[in-house]
Protein backbone atom coordinates (compact mmCIF):
# COMPACT_ATOMS: atom_id res chain seq x y z
CA UNK A 1 0.00 0.00 0.00
CA UNK A 2 1.30 3.44 -0.89
CA UNK A 3 0.79 5.90 1.94
CA UNK A 4 2.81 8.79 0.53
CA UNK A 5 4.08 9.29 -3.02
CA UNK A 6 7.74 10.21 -2.84
CA UNK A 7 9.51 12.00 -5.72
CA UNK A 8 11.86 9.00 -6.07
CA UNK A 9 9.13 6.31 -6.09
CA UNK A 10 10.35 3.22 -7.96
CA UNK A 11 8.15 2.46 -10.94
CA UNK A 12 8.30 0.35 -14.08
CA UNK A 13 6.64 1.53 -17.28
CA UNK A 14 5.90 -0.96 -20.09
CA UNK A 15 5.43 -0.39 -23.80
CA UNK A 16 5.61 -2.62 -26.85
CA UNK A 17 7.46 -2.40 -30.13
CA UNK A 18 6.01 -1.76 -33.53
CA UNK A 19 4.78 -4.58 -35.75
CA UNK A 20 3.48 -4.97 -39.28
CA UNK A 21 0.17 -6.24 -40.58
CA UNK A 22 1.92 -9.40 -41.81
CA UNK A 23 3.22 -10.01 -38.28
CA UNK A 24 -0.42 -10.02 -37.13
CA UNK A 25 -1.25 -12.68 -39.71
CA UNK A 26 1.78 -14.80 -38.78
CA UNK A 27 1.44 -14.26 -35.01
CA UNK A 28 5.01 -13.04 -34.93
CA UNK A 29 6.63 -11.55 -31.84
CA UNK A 30 7.23 -7.98 -30.81
CA UNK A 31 9.36 -6.65 -27.97
CA UNK A 32 7.94 -5.63 -24.60
CA UNK A 33 10.17 -3.16 -22.76
CA UNK A 34 9.89 -2.10 -19.13
CA UNK A 35 11.87 0.92 -17.97
CA UNK A 36 12.54 1.09 -14.22
CA UNK A 37 12.93 4.59 -12.81
CA UNK A 38 13.11 6.59 -9.62
CA UNK A 39 10.21 8.97 -10.23
CA UNK A 40 10.91 10.90 -13.42
CA UNK A 41 14.57 11.57 -12.73
CA UNK A 42 16.79 8.50 -12.79
CA UNK A 43 16.70 5.37 -14.93
CA UNK A 44 17.57 2.40 -12.74
CA UNK A 45 17.28 -0.36 -15.32
CA UNK A 46 15.25 -2.04 -18.02
CA UNK A 47 13.34 -5.29 -18.52
CA UNK A 48 12.47 -7.03 -21.77
CA UNK A 49 10.34 -9.91 -22.96
CA UNK A 50 8.96 -11.01 -26.33
CA UNK A 51 5.19 -11.18 -26.74
CA UNK A 52 3.03 -12.61 -29.51
CA UNK A 53 1.31 -10.11 -31.77
CA UNK A 54 -2.43 -10.58 -31.16
CA UNK A 55 -1.58 -13.34 -28.69
CA UNK A 56 -2.56 -13.87 -25.06
CA UNK A 57 0.84 -13.83 -23.38
CA UNK A 58 1.42 -10.15 -22.50
CA UNK A 59 0.08 -10.43 -18.95
CA UNK A 60 2.29 -13.46 -18.26
CA UNK A 61 5.30 -11.66 -19.76
CA UNK A 62 4.80 -8.62 -17.52
CA UNK A 63 4.30 -10.74 -14.41
CA UNK A 64 7.44 -12.74 -15.18
CA UNK A 65 9.48 -9.62 -15.96
CA UNK A 66 8.53 -8.00 -12.64
CA UNK A 67 8.63 -11.01 -10.33
CA UNK A 68 11.88 -12.47 -11.66
CA UNK A 69 13.75 -9.16 -11.80
CA UNK A 70 16.35 -7.87 -9.37
CA UNK A 71 14.20 -4.75 -8.81
CA UNK A 72 12.62 -5.80 -5.52
CA UNK A 73 11.77 -2.23 -4.49
CA UNK A 74 9.28 -1.55 -7.29
CA UNK A 75 6.15 0.16 -6.03
CA UNK A 76 4.00 0.67 -9.17
CA UNK A 77 3.48 -0.67 -12.70
CA UNK A 78 2.62 1.92 -15.37
CA UNK A 79 1.00 0.79 -18.63
CA UNK A 80 0.38 2.66 -21.83
CA UNK A 81 -3.03 1.21 -22.54
CA UNK A 82 -4.61 -2.17 -21.85
CA UNK A 83 -3.66 -3.87 -25.14
CA UNK A 84 -0.14 -4.68 -26.27
CA UNK A 85 1.08 -6.22 -29.50
CA UNK A 86 -2.24 -5.55 -31.18
CA UNK A 87 -5.04 -7.25 -29.24
CA UNK A 88 -2.90 -8.97 -26.58
CA UNK A 89 -5.17 -7.77 -23.73
CA UNK A 90 -3.74 -7.27 -20.25
CA UNK A 91 -5.55 -8.80 -17.27
CA UNK A 92 -5.09 -5.83 -14.93
CA UNK A 93 -6.44 -7.59 -11.84
CA UNK A 94 -4.15 -10.58 -12.33
CA UNK A 95 -1.14 -8.34 -13.00
CA UNK A 96 -1.88 -6.51 -9.75
CA UNK A 97 -2.52 -9.62 -7.65
CA UNK A 98 0.42 -11.70 -8.91
CA UNK A 99 3.01 -8.92 -8.66
CA UNK A 100 1.56 -7.33 -5.52
CA UNK A 101 1.93 -3.93 -7.21
CA UNK A 102 -0.66 -1.31 -8.10
CA UNK A 103 -1.23 -0.94 -11.84
CA UNK A 104 -1.94 2.43 -13.45
CA UNK A 105 -2.94 2.65 -17.10
CA UNK A 106 -2.38 5.98 -18.85
CA UNK A 107 -3.87 6.68 -22.27
CA UNK A 108 -3.78 9.82 -24.39
CA UNK A 109 -6.81 9.01 -26.51
CA UNK A 110 -10.03 7.56 -25.13
CA UNK A 111 -10.41 4.11 -26.69
CA UNK A 112 -13.56 3.17 -28.57
CA UNK A 113 -14.39 0.02 -26.59
CA UNK A 114 -17.38 -0.82 -28.78
CA UNK A 115 -15.19 -0.75 -31.92
CA UNK A 116 -12.58 -2.88 -30.15
CA UNK A 117 -15.20 -5.43 -29.14
CA UNK A 118 -16.57 -5.56 -32.70
CA UNK A 119 -13.07 -6.11 -34.11
CA UNK A 120 -12.41 -8.86 -31.58
CA UNK A 121 -15.69 -10.62 -32.42
CA UNK A 122 -14.87 -10.43 -36.12
CA UNK A 123 -11.28 -11.71 -35.99
CA UNK A 124 -10.74 -13.82 -32.87
CA UNK A 125 -12.27 -17.19 -31.95
CA UNK A 126 -11.56 -16.39 -28.26
CA UNK A 127 -13.16 -12.94 -28.52
CA UNK A 128 -15.37 -13.50 -25.45
CA UNK A 129 -12.32 -14.04 -23.22
CA UNK A 130 -10.57 -10.90 -24.50
CA UNK A 131 -13.74 -8.82 -24.26
CA UNK A 132 -14.24 -10.00 -20.68
CA UNK A 133 -10.78 -8.60 -19.82
CA UNK A 134 -11.68 -5.25 -21.39
CA UNK A 135 -14.99 -5.15 -19.53
CA UNK A 136 -13.59 -6.01 -16.10
CA UNK A 137 -10.99 -3.23 -16.32
CA UNK A 138 -11.83 -0.16 -14.21
CA UNK A 139 -13.60 2.75 -15.84
CA UNK A 140 -11.47 5.43 -17.45
CA UNK A 141 -11.00 8.59 -15.40
CA UNK A 142 -10.38 11.80 -17.34
CA UNK A 143 -7.29 13.63 -16.07
CA UNK A 144 -7.15 16.32 -18.74
CA UNK A 145 -10.24 16.86 -20.89
CA UNK A 146 -9.90 14.79 -24.07
CA UNK A 147 -6.10 14.57 -23.58
CA UNK A 148 -5.25 12.16 -20.77
CA UNK A 149 -7.07 9.30 -19.04
CA UNK A 150 -6.21 6.78 -16.35
CA UNK A 151 -7.38 3.43 -15.02
CA UNK A 152 -6.09 2.17 -11.69
CA UNK A 153 -6.08 -1.20 -9.93
CA UNK A 154 -4.75 -1.56 -6.38
CA UNK A 155 -4.47 2.16 -5.74
CA UNK A 156 -6.99 4.97 -5.26
CA UNK A 157 -7.54 7.63 -7.89
CA UNK A 158 -5.92 10.45 -5.90
CA UNK A 159 -2.73 8.46 -5.34
CA UNK A 160 -2.70 7.39 -9.00
CA UNK A 161 -2.92 11.03 -10.07
CA UNK A 162 -0.01 11.92 -7.78
CA UNK A 163 2.11 9.04 -9.14
CA UNK A 164 1.47 10.24 -12.70
CA UNK A 165 2.44 13.78 -11.70
CA UNK A 166 5.66 12.66 -9.99
CA UNK A 167 6.73 10.40 -12.87
CA UNK A 168 6.07 12.94 -15.64
CA UNK A 169 8.92 15.30 -16.52
CA UNK A 170 7.66 17.00 -19.68
CA UNK A 171 4.51 16.65 -21.73
CA UNK A 172 1.70 14.32 -20.70
CA UNK A 173 3.34 10.90 -20.63
CA UNK A 174 5.18 9.59 -17.56
CA UNK A 175 8.90 9.31 -18.24
CA UNK A 176 9.15 5.50 -17.82
CA UNK A 177 6.48 5.04 -20.50
CA UNK A 178 8.06 7.60 -22.83
CA UNK A 179 11.45 5.87 -22.59
CA UNK A 180 9.95 2.38 -22.92
CA UNK A 181 8.26 3.52 -26.13
CA UNK A 182 11.52 4.89 -27.54
CA UNK A 183 13.53 1.77 -26.69
CA UNK A 184 10.88 -0.68 -27.94
CA UNK A 185 10.50 1.12 -31.26
CA UNK A 186 14.30 1.30 -31.69
CA UNK A 187 14.64 -2.46 -31.10
CA UNK A 188 12.01 -3.24 -33.74
CA UNK A 189 12.81 -0.61 -36.41
CA UNK A 190 16.40 0.45 -35.81
CA UNK A 191 15.57 3.87 -34.41
CA UNK A 192 13.16 5.37 -31.95
CA UNK A 193 9.91 6.89 -33.12
CA UNK A 194 7.98 9.81 -31.72
CA UNK A 195 5.03 9.23 -29.46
Amino acid sequence: MIRKVKPQIRVVGFDDGTFSFSSKLNRDKTILIGVVMKGSQEVVGALSRWITVDGTDATDAMIDAVTSSRFEDLRVILLKGITYGGFNVIDLERLNSETGLPVIVIVRKKPDIEAMENALRKHFPDADRRIALLQKAPSLVELLPEKLYLQAVGVDEGTAREIIRVTTRTGLTPEPLRLAHMIASAVMTGESTRE
